[in-house]
């Protein structure tokens, strides 16, 4: 790697760890107004059990002595209003707050701690990031055409605030940079064929039938000729027609001293190419030359000319040999046929007319374009053709030479991060409008996690993408592609991919096998799939009244009618299954490996469909007792009941065992049942409100009664970061108000989702800042 481009990989580094923005300042009717009515309100209603001493659910507001420290931890006082709001505190056994105090208190903190100005909102600021690794993948099927998963052996990414496309999170190692080295060479290698054949009839010539010239030593392993000094072997053949031909020859090579084995190939006695024979034993190399023939007799001859051999070395290093399969003569045709990736690169084909540099200018500016996602300046594409130019000077031929150009590309900051260009304000605060290429952008990575797509490419450069946003969201939500949204999305806001570490025991749950854990994924990813394509309402995802079965997993789930190994839609009236809660899936991630967990149940909803995650044990803490058997005398209720008595796990224990409880007619791998042992499921909670439910259809009705809303906003805020590729900020609050609101209006259904979405403000502006982080050296040479 040049110094220059390792100067701008660090440039990057350096720029997307800088920080932006301070703490708002606090008003002074703001400080007024906590001093005189909202901190009597917490000394009254709070300070009881958290303050400095008991501090439980580590949290003391009593430390937060003035506005200016509640200001440094919005986060905090994030998670107070909500409590506040869904009157999950103060607990049921204290002193209630009224109406009018709850009101006060939650206004307060909305206008003086997040301090959001709906009518000039703040949308932040997205970090360069490097594409990840599902990004890389299908970035490169889509601009090169060849899929077959390259970052598959890539570290794996880091995930942030749940997901693993936030730039925050995404670093880059020096062992993932050699990767991309090794990786953009393999790519291109797969998609150009520099050497094609020619279109034609075969005929294949085994090199052991091959005539020697003298009687030196050879040897045969599995057919193959092995040339061990300077041997030639040759064969005749026939040719009748007059046309282009190609003669391909496959070895290998045993490697030993300074030299690769040298291989000569012949005609008539004359020299017609002599290759360097890199391959070997396990992965052999097809050698090609072609030429044009007239009819008449031929003799093919095949020599190996730099033998070595150093008695000095250890034995597998000291012996230099090369070892021919055959030889193919193909030939008479017409045209040579070339893989659709190669015409992606070279849609036209060379002939005596072609300026071989401009068409190479040609070719490199249409794949920056692409791989840039965005067009190629003038610079940039004088800069690459600089590869083409050494590859030519160095005896390459064209399609390799262009190939070097190209392998720049893949490697280049430009490629491999998402960078947007963008005007440079006075202000690091000033903001504006994304252009069309950064929209583009933004929409195919959130969508279908890959590159733009010609029609998205043609809006951004006729700039009527604005114009045309929603006609084009809802074509790509029917594209194949938006499955990644599925998988991507899905896979991480439900922590499936969690499941594929799951490891239930096996002498507890004998049926669980990799059969049943793949249905369990499928039928998850499915049902997701399903609210998308079908644009159905969101609140679904709680309450719907069907799924997707294949044969073994209807029976895990005790359903008839169900054969074969194909999924199919399944109603589930008169069932007690019916949206996400009931799934395998769901039911398995959390639980542990001998048993169900009402507590990681509980957590699991909390964090991934109410957005009110608890806080982490307190240390020290002693795990619950896990015994089983005859011998056990209270059940894992009871075990649950007593380790809630400790003060410090009490309250938010008491947000999660009712939820977790309601699930215990499922065991830990989702099957139905209604004895746990021997002793009967108990699936009934209270919650610290009072309310109460019991099993799964009526912790169904409790959230899409009273915490809808709740689950409405979770979902926006995950899409909402997943799409942003960053963590929400108290400055989102706006931006995820509105989206609620027009989610609302439109029945909940999941293209409104999307398409709020994509025309709020964080989407579609960004703030200023006082580096650009996506010049790369170009926007000057326009």
């Amino acid at each position: 790697m040049s110094a220059r481009l390792f100067a701008i990989f660090i440039l990057i580094l350096l720029v997307r760890n800088t920080s932006f923005g301070a703490n708002p300042a606090p008003t002074q009717r703001g400080a007024s107004k906590y001093e005189k009515q909202i901190k009597p309100l917490l000394s009254r209603y709070c300070y009881g059990c958290h303050n400095d001493k008991k501090h439980k659910g580590d949290l003391s507001l009593e430390s937060f002595a003035d506005i200016a420290a509640i200001l440094k931890e919005p986060k905090r006082w994030e998670l107070v209003m909500h409590h506040v709001q869904t009157r999950e505190m103060p607990p049921e056994d204290k002193p209630q707050p009224s109406d009018a105090e709850r009101h006060l208190l939650v206004s307060w903190i909305q206008k003086e701690v997040f301090q959001c100005d709906c009518d000039k909102p703040d949308p932040g600021r997205v970090t360069v990031r490097r594409l990840n690794r599902a990004e890389y993948n299908n970035t490169i099927r889509d601009l090169v055409g060849v899929d077959f998963n390259p970052a598959e052996d890539f570290p794996a990414d880091d995930s942030g605030y749940g997901f693993d496309n936030i730039g925050d999170s995404l670093s880059l190692s020096p062992i993932l940079l050699e990767k991309y080295f090794k990786a953009a060479q393999k790519i291109l290698d797969t998609a150009i064929l520099k050497q094609p054949d020619t279109n034609g009839p075969v005929r294949r010539f085994q090199a052991e039938r091959f005539s020697r010239s003298n009687n030196q030593a050879r040897d045969q392993k599995n057919g193959i000729m092995g040339l061990f000094r300077e041997v030639t072997i040759f064969t005749n053949m026939t040719i009748a027609v007059e046309g282009d031909y190609t003669i391909r020859t496959r070895a290998y090579g045993e490697q030993a001293g300074p030299e690769l084995p040298k291989m000569d190939v012949s005609l008539n006695d004359k020299s017609i190419a002599v290759f360097k024979v890199s391959a070997l034993q396990e992965e052999p190399s097809i050698y090609r030359t072609r030429l044009h023939l007239q009819p008449g007799e031929y003799k093919i001859s095949v020599a190996y000319l730099n033998n070595f051999r150093d008695p000095k070395e250890e034995p597998g290093k000291n012996d230099r040999n090369l070892y021919v399969d055959f030889v193919d003569v193909v030939g008479p045709a017409g045209p040579p046929q070339y893989p659709e990736s190669h015409l992606r690169i070279f849609p036209k084909p060379i002939t005596a007319q072609t300026d071989k540099r401009a068409y190479a200018g040609e070719i490199i500016g249409r794949f920056v374009d692409q791989a840039y996602r965005r067009p190629a300046t003038k610079d940039e594409i004088k800069r690459l053709l600089q590869f083409y130019s050494l590859g030519m000077k160095n005896g390459e031929h064209f399609e390799g030479s262009v190939q070097l150009a190209l392998q720049a590309v893949l490697v280049s900051p430009g490629f491999l991060f998402r960078g947007e260009f963008q005007p440079q304000p006075n202000d690091s605060s000033e903001i504006h409008r994304i252009d069309d290429f950064a929209l583009a952008s933004r929409l195919s990575y959130f969508l279908w996690s890959s590159m733009p797509d010609k029609k998205l490419f043609a809006e951004a450069k006729n700039h009527t993408l604005q114009k045309n946003l929603v006609s084009e969201v809802e074509r790509m939500l029917k594209d194949p592609k938006a499955d990644a949204l599925s998988e991507n999305f899905c896979g991480q806001w439900l922590q499936l991919r969690h499941l594929r570490q799951a490891a239930p025991d096996s002498d507890e749950f004998p049926s669980f096998d990799e059969s049943l854990r793949v249905a369990m994924e499928d039928e998850t990813q499915l049902f997701f799939a399903s609210i998308l394509k079908e644009d159905r309402s969101v609140l679904d995802f709680l309450a719907a009244d069907y799924t997707f079965l294949n044969q073994r997993l209807a029976s895990h789930y005790q359903i008839k009618g169900v054969t074969g190994e194909n999924f199919q839609r399944v109603h589930l009236e008169g069932s007690e299954r019916g949206g996400l809660l009931s799934q395998a899936s769901i039911l398995t991630l959390t639980s542990n490996p001998n048993r169900t967990s009402p507590v990681k149940r509980g957590k699991w909803i909390l964090e991934n469909l109410l957005g009110t995650a608890p806080p982490p044990p307190p240390p020290d803490i002693p795990p619950l007792d896990d015994k089983k058997g005859p011998t056990v005398s209270t059940s894992l209720r009871q075990r649950l009941e007593e380790h809630r008595k400790n003060p410090a796990c009490a309250s938010c224990h008491a947000r999660m065992d009712p939820i977790g409880f309601a699930l215990e007619n499922f065991d830990a791998i989702g099957s139905w049942r209604t004895m746990d042992g021997k002793f009967p499921v108990d699936a009934s909670g209270e919650f610290a409100t009072g309310e109460k439910i019991d099993g799964v259809g009526a912790l169904r009705k409790f959230l899409l009664e009273k915490r809808r809303d709740e689950f409405v906003r979770c979902l926006a805020e995950k899409m909402l970061t997943y799409a942003l590729g960053r963590g929400l900020e108290v400055y989102d609050r706006c931006a995820v108000d509105e989206i609620v609101a027009r989610m609302a209006r439109n029945e909940f259904r999941f293209s409104s989702l999307i398409l709020a979405i994509t025309e709020s403000q964080p989407f579609q502006f960004r703030r200023g800042e006082k580096f650009s982080t996506t010049d790369y050296g170009a926007a000057n040479s326009k």
